[in-house]
């Protein structure tokens, strides 16, 4: 699985004109899906996202996840992380099957849900999305499990 994190102060998706999810501070995790990736990969990759210090604390280091800051979590599907750009046009044939990618995406906000982040939001898995957010600092990481 391959995810780029960004720390927000908000953010939204919406498909066709509809917000279908929405937080305010927390993370936007845009999410893509490998073949080769199975249930214990969301898992992990779920964990390390809990886990990251990312948000400031007292001194203005690092040092809080988004637990600790009670955040919230916006997750994108995002197959085109798995673009092979080594033409003009790139090739997807990386990223995993609709069926599988759906069923790992699920299953990793599902691990989310049952962290301790105040709040998981999703955007619509397949379609296409307008995303709209307010990158905190700006702070992202790509991170791939």
């Amino acid at each position: 699985m391959k995810s780029v994190i960004q720390r927000v102060t908000r953010a939204r998706v919406t498909v066709d004109g509809e917000v279908v999810g929405e937080i305010t501070r927390g993370l936007v995790i845009l999410l893509g899906v490998g073949g080769g990736d199975d249930a214990s990969t969301a898992e992990k990759l779920a964990n390390k996202i809990c886990k990251l210090r990312i948000f400031a604390d007292e001194e203005s280091k690092t040092n809080r996840s988004i637990t600790d800051v009670g955040g919230e979590i916006l997750v994108v599907s995002q197959f085109t992380l798995y673009a092979d750009c080594a033409k003009n046009r790139p090739s997807f044939s990386n990223a995993a099957p609709p069926q599988l990618a759906q069923e790992l995406y699920e299953h990793f906000t599902d691990c989310l849900r049952q962290s301790d982040v105040k709040g998981v939001a999703c955007g619509v898995f397949g379609a296409s999305m307008q995303v709209e957010l307010t990158n905190d600092g700006p702070f992202t990481i790509v991170l791939e499990m």
